[in-house]
């Protein structure tokens, strides 16, 4: 039985309604803003940052099935379900890719904002940052991007601390992938932590050198070579939204502080580098040989 009943009803009694089976009532009192006077243009920059929670949390969503589906297919060996279960994990995928793109361009529509109107309330946000989005440092941790730092900035909030703690505990979706080449017969070996710079360089080479058949050959391995492709657009998206949020942001203050502490735009530029799945672009230089 559903929550609302089986028959189609709300809790009440009632029956089911457009506006009560989404919540609009309650969705659209949640906007409330800080600024005394409210000014017009907060409800447009809160209306925004809601929306991206709720695509984070559907983004979420999708990669927690895709990270169940990696597990059952490694652990599915030469079964046929395997390629099943991955051709379905590379369907979520490019859903969570698709949702990523509209993402990039709602960025926009916070520059339909002048400066001066941003101006006009951002004060009262401190200190309130983006920083402290708990649900995209979850996308973060499962994509293989990890920095157990980053859980301090949550002290404060239990419960999403807690969350983020469980995520760094579950391998990344780059580490169950790996799962399913070894159990197809790539040798990927991994430096220890312990390694000198000259051994981890030597195994990374090693590691890319047994991973090029993957590119070069995509016939023989479609399926693995589909998700591989499809886990790229996926970080390349990542990257692209993180270019776009610079330069509104930029645009919008400048070189200003963040309202949460952070160095704002500096901070911003450092994330830029950051790839979930380096070895699937660093691969590109051994295609071919």
């Amino acid at each position: 039985m559903t929550r609302y009943g089986s028959l189609g009803q709300l809790g009440s009694g009632a029956p089911l309604s457009y506006n009560g089976y989404l919540k609009v009532p309650e969705l659209t009192s949640l906007q409330i803003c800080q600024s005394h006077p409210p000014h017009h243009d907060e409800t447009l920059f809160i209306i925004i940052h809601q929306a991206y929670e709720l695509w984070f949390k559907l983004i979420l969503h999708e990669l927690d099935t895709v990270a169940t589906l990696l597990r059952e297919a490694a652990e599915a060996g030469a079964d046929p379900s395997w390629e099943d279960r991955l051709r379905r994990a590379t369907f979520l995928v490019r859903r969570v890719v698709a949702v990523q793109t509209l993402l990039v361009d709602q960025i926009h529509i916070l520059e339909t904002m002048s400066p001066h109107d941003f101006l006009g309330f951002r004060s009262y946000l401190n200190p309130a940052s983006g920083f402290q989005s708990g649900q995209f440092r979850e996308i973060e941790i499962l994509g293989g991007l990890r920095d157990p730092r980053l859980i301090d900035h949550f002290r404060n909030e239990p419960e999403t601390a807690a969350r983020l703690e469980r995520r760094f505990a579950e391998p990344s979706l780059g580490e169950l992938y790996y799962d399913v080449l070894r159990a197809h017969g790539f040798d990927l070996p991994c430096p220890p932590p312990d390694a000198d710079p000259e051994e981890r360089r030597r195994i990374d080479s090693q590691r890319l050198a047994h991973l090029a058949p993957l590119f070069n050959d995509p016939h023989r391995y479609q399926a693995l070579n589909e998700l591989a492709e499809t886990l790229l657009d996926f970080d390349e998206r990542l990257t692209l939204w993180r270019m776009h949020h610079l330069q509104m942001v930029e645009r919008m203050i400048g070189f200003k502080r963040g309202t949460g502490g952070s160095e704002g735009v500096g901070y911003l530029l450092t994330t830029l580098p950051k790839r979930c799945f380096p070895d699937l672009w660093q691969v590109r230089t051994y295609l071919g040989r």
